[in-house]
């Protein structure tokens, strides 16, 4: 196993409304290049792969103000890069490219996208 030479935090603040329903989201990363200041978002998704329960773990919020045509582009573009991680992480080209086919046909019918 390698050493670790340099550790980096990611810190995710949630803002409640008093039925516990998020109305703020903020990130920020301690290796952010654009500084460490806090960035507001609408959306996250976040799954962590359990090492030993071999099992994902999913945090998934967003905030009131979300609406969907910009729900539909989040899950269009999380999707999308999806299909391409799934490709650098295995390099099964035939099944990537049956998730980008399915990319494709998510964003027309969601209108992100024009249909060819």
């Amino acid at each position: 196993m390698s050493e670790v030479k340099k550790t980096s935090n990611i810190n995710i603040k949630v803002g409640l409304d008093k039925d516990n329903v998020p109305i703020q989201l903020n990130w920020q990363s301690s290796d952010n290049p654009n500084g460490d200041t806090p960035q507001a978002c609408k959306a996250m998704l976040l799954s962590l792969f359990d090492k030993e329960n071999l099992d994902t773990l999913k945090i998934d919020l967003w905030t009131k103000e979300m609406q969907v045509i910009e729900m539909d582009r989040f899950f269009y573009q999380t999707l999308r890069g999806m299909a391409d991680t799934y490709f650098r992480a295995t390099q099964n080209k035939e099944l990537a490219a049956d998730m980008q086919r399915f990319v494709q046909y998510f964003g027309e019918k969601t209108e992100v996208l024009e249909k060819k």
